[in-house]
């Protein structure tokens, strides 16, 4: 299917590893020209080598952290008319409710709430001008089913899930298309590299504590980020302009719901 985006411009934050690097490689394998970005430089680079083999767009590096202002400003000089906009960054610590005090709490805010608002914001007037914008939030499952350990993150998620629902339907009118995607498990080193200290805390073998985990997943393994991205670049596609302010969960079915 020709997703009809080739020479669109699009900004992918926190791109240089994990979903948003899937993300950035399935756009650049449509023709879109990206820029990418991370806090490592050698990452980024390193990145920006292995996705132009691929790429039939052009591949920008910017070495940011897109939750600080200096970062997202950085972005939007590389790129100041984006047609496509993925938004990203690590989630905050885990933690007990409890324990968390004020400052904790504004700092997990930012990243995942703040940080991709304000970038939308800067972007999405100028879309609606153009008559074409895509805008995909990568947030998380738990907006589905809350994490009892990651507060911080069930507030940021939902919270950006809430504005997200209002602004989506405001800016459909002018081809603005908006939604989310929420992931669950994925092989990525953001959900692997925490294994092994559970996996020793457990005092089972790295790679039979992986296999446990996949047993709680109805598909049996974990998501990959080709999948991922490949599902972001579909919602950023030409063919989308009915899907509306919307939730995708890909977790392998692992919330059951009926509905």
């Amino acid at each position: 299917m020709d997703l009809g985006i080739a020479g669109r411009r699009a900004i992918v934050c926190a791109s240089s590893k994990g979903l948003g690097r899937g993300c950035a490689e399935a756009l650049a394998r449509e023709g879109v020209d990206v820029i990418i970005n991370g806090r490592n430089e050698a990452e980024v680079m390193a990145t920006t080598s292995a996705i132009r083999k691929t790429a039939k767009g052009s591949v920008t590096p910017v070495v940011a952290d897109v939750t600080k202002e200096a970062g997202r400003e950085a972005l939007l000089k590389a790129c100041p008319e984006p047609d496509i906009l993925i938004t990203n960054a690590g989630g905050p610590p885990p933690g007990d409710f409890r324990d968390l005090d004020e400052a904790q709490w504004l700092a997990g805010l930012v990243p995942n709430l703040v940080a991709p608002i304000l970038l939308i914001k800067a972007t999405i007037d100028g879309m609606a001008s153009r008559r074409f914008g895509r805008i995909v939030n990568i947030t998380s499952r738990s907006v589905k089913t809350p994490l009892h350990h990651l507060p911080l993150s069930n507030a940021a998620r939902a919270g950006l899930t809430g504005v997200v629902a209002g602004l989506a339907r405001q800016v459909a009118k002018d081809n603005v298309i908006i939604n989310n995607l929420l992931p669950g498990p994925f092989a990525t080193d953001r959900q692997m590299n925490p294994m092994k200290a559970r996996a020793a805390q457990a005092g089972v073998p790295y790679d039979e504590f992986v296999k446990q985990q996949t047993e709680h997943v109805p598909v049996k393994r974990f998501g990959t980020a080709e999948e991922f991205g490949n599902t972001c670049a579909y919602l950023c596609s030409v063919h989308v302009g009915f899907i509306v302010g919307q939730n995708i969960l890909m977790d392998g079915g692992g919330f059951a719901s009926t509905i």
